[in-house]
């Protein structure tokens, strides 16, 4: 048997991490409660920047709802701008995921042209959507002043606080509507010293992807007054060091990088006693093929996997809940020495809820710790972009032990033991999993882990293809839908259509050229397209001259989230949603005769990289077809009309497909966009009934979805769903970040003038 310390160090920069940075001080902060009360608490002691990157960020969330004696509002938003009202040298900067507009579901809506992250020129909102077509920016980071800093898989959005006891009837368990949530666990790190200032200059670089400027303020070299490390929060390890670990898909001339899955295949194979695992997710192919070679060793370790009982909502069964099915199959033949455990959480009186367990969190043999953003599953391993740290204890004694009390402590917490009897246990039995299953105890009247058997029947295993779109192994070659979703004897290469082709791109790319060079920016935008239907409105056959608008602005590719929002804020619900959805349709149509007419070879060519991949099993499924392009938004909606239109789709099957597909959105957009208007300048009991009117029909239309689709494929995305295809950016700004990050710095930026940019885009 090897060394299990090995001769050479475990973390190698460039291969399975980005860098290894030293820490004076590291916590591993359970569960939300835990977590947000210490940020709360470190970003009142921050003097010049805070840096907040995030899937989501909802400004209504409260970080500490069981109250906090700082001074400051409870609000998350609130209590920024009150932060930065008082500091005049504070600069707050807020970067979140450009997200899908499936994911306005369960979104704060419109979050940038909220006035709460507005109306402070020292805070800057900023959308994150410069990442691969299918991508998301999924890093949940927070720094502050260079010198703490918080890593991990919460982000600060609704429905995740709670505390470790994750009580049936917790009061405090509600987010900014008043809703009750069902108990959610999940785990994060805080730490200081040159590897909270290695997270800094990450936040920078994303940053300055994300809004093409940089920033020249360097918090690490002022001199601050105060440690803003919280005060309050024990030290878990003192003077140690932290690999810093990374996936970024290729981009724009930057090569992939895929270091989280290589540190996770090497802990896998250095495993020898204990490898104890905490995922939302668990569908990797190739961790789990890992994993399955640990099993089948005569000296592997014991593994104990905890998991969410079922994943969230209906989709999502049906479709990671199918990936995790066969990977738990293929681990139990593997597992012919009995060494395999999957577990879930279960806390007495909580009915159908569960205890959504959302942790990204790896522990080997009391040596090696992982904590992170990434989930197991395929598109955090390649897709979507996670920063995960690590420690390695290697023969440091004192770290061991840390570690150990960490997982105890988890374990604990699960099992609603002390952590002593967890210790007692493993001591006795000479095994995790033997202390574990000496310490289960009786669901019904204790809280305690449960084995996990999830089971998928033949029927719906068929159903779901072995490469499914949601979780894709790889990133996907951008023409590959063309090549699977379109026939190749549709093509139709004859010259007039190609001219026509031509002059369509080279119409967009005098657009776009126009758009970025001159003040057409100014002119056309949700504010000048509202000012604009609100002249027409005035006209003659006003809804003709409306819905022609529309259907000429969503055929020459003005996002269709903008349109559907301008005319839920000018012309109110009831009339917005007949707008969009008449001009959403035509449009589809016309969209959809131009990529008949065009063509295969011609369809190709205008969609480039801005297609994505579906399996052929989907394509063939017609009206399922569009409806799953419409929930699922893979490419701009022009461009997934061509698509259809030069493939057999036919005409009556995409049509219906875009009306299921389209229409909640389209609803539930144009409801949050009058809503805003109403509520910001007369709120009434009739604006909330409106509310209420619309939310009867959005349940209805998702049970006819969930009855229809599931006769048929099920898609849906998790967290890091695809979203909407990106602006061409230049490879010059991929080669400056590689080479702020070799330089550790970032370079005075003499325009920024130490102040944030106001302007942030959606």
């Amino acid at each position: 048997m090897s060394n299990p310390h090995h001769d050479e160090p475990f973390f190698q920069p460039g291969r399975n991490c980005a860098s290894v940075r030293h820490a004076g001080r590291f916590s591993l902060l359970i569960d939300g409660a835990d977590y947000f009360r210490v940020l709360r608490e470190a970003i009142t002691r921050a003097e010049r920047t805070v840096f907040i990157l995030g899937w989501d960020i909802d400004s209504r969330m409260k970080l500490t709802p069981e109250g906090a004696d700082d001074g400051f509002p409870e609000a998350l938003g609130d209590f920024l701008h009150a932060i930065a009202s008082t500091r005049r040298r504070l600069r707050i900067y807020i970067l979140a995921w450009d997200f899908a507009m499936l994911y306005a579901f369960e979104r704060e809506w419109l979050p940038v042209y909220k006035m709460g992250w507005r109306t402070n020129r020292r805070i800057a909102f900023q959308m994150d959507g410069k990442h691969p077509l299918g991508a998301s920016q999924h890093q949940k980071l927070v720094v502050i002043d260079d010198r703490v800093a918080f890593v991990g898989g919460l982000d600060l959005t609704r429905s995740r606080w709670d505390t470790t006891a994750h009580a049936p009837d917790e009061p405090l368990r509600r987010d900014a509507n008043g809703a009750a949530y069902q108990p959610f666990h999940d785990v994060h790190t805080m730490f200081d010293g040159d590897a909270a200032r290695e997270i800094g200059v990450l936040a920078r670089e994303r940053w300055a992807r994300a809004c093409g400027k940089r920033l020249a303020i360097r918090a690490h070299r002022a001199a601050l007054q105060q440690d803003p490390w919280p005060p309050s929060r024990r030290v878990d390890i003192e003077d140690v060091d932290i690999a810093i670990s990374l996936t970024e898909p290729a981009y724009l001339g930057r090569e992939p990088v895929q270091q989280i899955r290589t540190q996770y295949l090497d802990a896998i194979a250095r495993a020898r006693r204990s490898i104890y695992i905490e995922n939302q997710y668990f569908t990797s192919g190739a961790i789990g093929a890992a994993l399955a070679a640990s099993l089948a060793r005569d000296d592997g370790p014991d593994l104990a996997i905890v998991v969410p009982r079922n994943q969230s909502g209906w989709l999502q069964e049906v479709t990671m809940g199918v990936l995790r099915a066969r990977l738990h199959a293929l681990l139990k033949n593997a597992d012919t020495h009995g060494r395999y455990r999957l577990l879930c959480p279960s806390v007495p009186k909580l009915g159908d809820h569960i205890v959504n367990v959302h942790s990204k969190l790896m522990i080997v043999d009391d040596e090696l710790l992982i904590v992170g953003s990434a989930n197991l599953n395929n598109r955090s391993m390649v897709l979507d972009s996670e920063c995960n740290i690590s420690i390695d204890a290697g023969a440091d004694a004192r770290i061991r032990r840390s570690i150990a009390t960490m997982r105890d402590t988890l374990l604990a917490e699960h099992l609603g033991c002390e952590r002593a009897d967890i210790v007692r246990e493993s001591q006795a039995r000479n095994g995790m999993n033997a202390a574990i299953e000496a310490l289960l105890r009786d669901r019904d009247a204790h809280r305690t882990l449960v084995p996990l058997d999830p089971r998928v029947s033949t029927e719906l295993d068929q159903l779901i293809p072995p490469e499914a779109l949601i979780d894709p192994e790889t990133p996907i070659a951008a023409d590959e839908l063309v090549d699977q979703f379109v026939p190749v004897q549709k093509a139709r290469p004859l010259i007039s259509r190609f001219a026509l082709l031509g002059v369509l791109a080279l119409t967009v790319v005098a657009v776009a050229g126009l758009w970025h060079w001159t003040p057409l920016a100014d002119y056309v935008n949700l504010t000048s397209l509202t000012h604009a239907t609100r002249r027409i409105d005035a006209l003659p056959l006003a809804p003709l001259w409306i819905v022609l608008c529309y259907v000429v602005a969503a055929v020459v590719a003005v996002p269709i989230t903008l349109l559907i929002a301008t005319t839920g804020l000018v012309f109110g619900a009831w009339w917005g949603v007949a707008y969009a959805f008449a001009g959403t349709t035509i449009a589809a149509a016309i969209s959809y005769s131009l990529g008949n007419w065009l063509g295969r070879d011609a369809v190709r060519k205008l969609a480039g990289a801005r297609v994505n991949r579906l399996s052929e099993r989907v394509a063939k499924r017609g009206i399922v077809a569009v409806v799953v392009l419409r929930l699922l938004p893979v490419a701009p909606f022009a461009i997934v009309n061509l698509v259809a239109g030069a493939s057999h789709i036919r005409m009556r099957d995409f049509m219906l497909g875009t009306m299921l597909g389209m229409g909640p959105g389209i609803v539930l957009t144009v409801a949050f966009a009058h809503q805003l208007v109403a509520s910001l300048h007369r709120p009434t009991v009739g604006s909330f009934a409106v509310l209420i009117g619309i939310g009867a029909v959005l349940i209805g239309v998702s049970m006819l979805l969930q009855r229809f689709l599931g006769r048929t494929d099920r898609h849906d995305p998790h967290e890091g769903a695809p979203s909407d295809a990106d602006k061409p950016r230049a490879s010059d700004e991929a080669k400056r970040a590689d080479e702020l990050r070799r330089q550790g710095t970032m370079p005075r930026d003499a325009s920024s003038k130490n102040e944030p940019q106001d302007e942030v885009s959606s």
